[in-house]
Order: C-alpha cells, then sequence, then structure tokens
C-alpha cells in the first residue's frame, strides 16, 4: 500500500526500482517532513542522478520541494555529461539555478585520456550561462585518488579556482579527507570573492578558518549522522552569516532515514536539526540560511 506521506512522484519512482538495487539499501523515498515555516532554497543537489528506473521528473521533484518549503535548488554538475545536463535543466525551470565543473574524482581520467585542457574549456563555455552561478564542484578528494592522479587534481582544481575567478562566479568545493590541502590551494590562488563548502566535513579548526576567511560552510543530512561530532562542533562554532544547508541528493539522507534514496524535499530535516543543535528558532535559521544563499549565488529571480 503506497504511503500517502510520500509525494506521489517519488512513490512511483519507488515502485519502479528493482529490488536489491546496487544505488541504495532500500529504494523507497522517506515520508515528507513538516514545512519549513520560512522557505529555504537547497543548494547542492544532482537532478541527473535518479535513484531509481524511473527518473523523477525535475518539475515534479521542485514540486515537492516547494510543499515543504524548499522553494529552489541549485544542480550541480560534476563531468561535461551532466554540467550540459545542468544547462538544460536551468533553463527548463526558474526554481533551478545551476553549477558546472570536473569533480576532482574526474579530472584524473579526463588527463589520462588527454581530454583535459578541452573539457576545462568546456567548463568555461558552459559557466558563461546566465543561470549558472557556480564553479562545482570541484576541490581534492584523497579518498579516492591517489598517487599521479593527485598531480591532476590540483591542476583541475586551480584552473577551476581561475575561471570562477574571471567570470565573477561563487565556487563550490568538494573536500574529501584533504581540508589542509584544500586551504592551503585557495591561499595560494587567492580565493574567489564567494566560497562554499559543499557538504561541510570538517571539523571546528576548519569552521574557524572559514569564518575567519569568510567562506561558506553548507550542512547536508551527514549533520545528523550519529558518529558526525566533528559536524556537529563545526556547527556550534560557525558564524551564521556563513551556513548554508543542502542535500546532496540522491546520497546523504539525512537520519532517521539513511539508506533511503534523498531528495530537495528531505531538507527540512537537516534543517530542523541545525535549529535543535543550536538553540536556534527554526523561522530565524530558515530566513537566514535563505538570505545566505541568495548572498552565496545571487538572486533566483
Amino acid at each position: 500500500m503506497c504511503n500517502p506521506l510520500i509525494p506521489a512522484a517519488y512513490r512511483a519512482a519507488a515502485a519502479d526500482t528493482p529490488a536489491g538495487s546496487a544505488q541504495q539499501k532500500r529504494p523507497d523515498y522517506p515520508p515528507a517532513p513538516e514545512p519549513l515555516p520560512v522557505p529555504v532554497m537547497d543548494n547542492h543537489t544532482h537532478f541527473g542522478f535518479p535513484d531509481g528506473a524511473s527518473p523523477v521528473a525535475i518539475a515534479a521533484a521542485l514540486d515537492a520541494a516547494a510543499a515543504v518549503g524548499v522553494q529552489g535548488a541549485i544542480q550541480v554538475g560534476t563531468d561535461l555529461e551532466s554540467s550540459r545536463f545542468t544547462v538544460q535543466a536551468v533553463d527548463s525551470d526558474s526554481r533551478l539555478l545551476g553549477a558546472v565543473a570536473l569533480h576532482p574524482n574526474d579530472a584524473p581520467d579526463y588527463a589520462g585520456r588527454g581530454e583535459l585542457e578541452e573539457a576545462l574549456a568546456e567548463i568555461e563555455r558552459l559557466a558563461a550561462h546566465p543561470r549558472i552561478r557556480a564553479i562545482g564542484e570541484t576541490g581534492l578528494d584523497f579518498f579516492r585518488t591517489e598517487g599521479e592522479g593527485l598531480a591532476h587534481q590540483r591542476y583541475s582544481f586551480r584552473r577551476h579556482i581561475d575561471i570562477a575567478k574571471r567570470l565573477n562566479l561563487t565556487l563550490q568545493i568538494h573536500d574529501r579527507d584533504a581540508h589542509h590541502d584544500v586551504v592551503q590551494v585557495l591561499r595560494e590562488e587567492g580565493a574567489p570573492e564567494r566560497v562554499v563548502f559543499h557538504c561541510f566535513s570538517g571539523d571546528e579548526e576548519l569552521a574557524r578558518i572559514c569564518n575567519e576567511a569568510g567562506w561558506y560552510m553548507s550542512f547536508a543530512g551527514t549533520l545528523t549522522f550519529k558518529n558526525a561530532a566533528n559536524l556537529r562542533a563545526a556547527l556550534a562554532v560557525a558564524e551564521p552569516d556563513l551556513v548554508l544547508v543542502e542535500t546532496d541528493a540522491p546520497f546523504l539522507t539525512p537520519h532517521p532515514h539513511r539508506g533511503r534514496p534523498n531528495a530537495s524535499y528531505m531538507v527540512p530535516y537537516t534543517v530542523r536539526a541545525m535549529a535543535d543543535l543550536t538553540g536556534t528558532d527554526l523561522a530565524g535559521l530558515c530566513g537566514t540560511i535563505a538570505q545566505n544563499t541568495v548572498r552565496a549565488y545571487g538572486s533566483w529571480a
């Protein structure tokens, strides 16, 4: 029997997902949370990465998000294919802005094929679209890449920083097990005016560095995980005017639905956890996050 609390579009997608899907331990989408009192935006999601056999249409996904107080999102590219998709997506719905880049784990693959320079040039061309507001996700990932690939990551990261600065775009950073090196590269190159640590994964020390530099910290569902004491310590010292929220959907579904598919309509779970952890009025926190997001990326209008 279908759960009426799950948005209709996601009920259909879950129903068509084969049992034992490799992408998710459990294919059914979680119930919709109680709507937020003040709308916010999901500043990092991947509509081009479907979880099930029946992808949810962008308009239907954004309708489901709007019903719980998530009034817009930033669709993020990670390679040329998803970055091209991002440009098409932002043209299809005014509730979307976009970010384009080569993910740090993809950059070595482009380099190995002798295609990195051509790919970076296309990213810059795609970034000229007026609704593309960020270069990302780019950065460093020491978890999945090693050896010679790290040199290609660093080079690609520096080139993305340069593109963001020349086009006056926000930089969305992917930072996995590489906090010190990411900060070092930003300082060596000179950071763009607006920097966002997507899916902030640091600790109190990195949060203080971000506070001092004026870099945004975007918290995802990982904040709610039981083993995320470092993230909760970081949130406790983060300057409120530098805090954002995201899903990184379809990944990183917040507690208590970890292991199930994620989507932009799930943002309220993370926002409520943020309010509880900081002892902040929920409506006030939502308003701050919404203002921060517009400062980071500009208006959705």
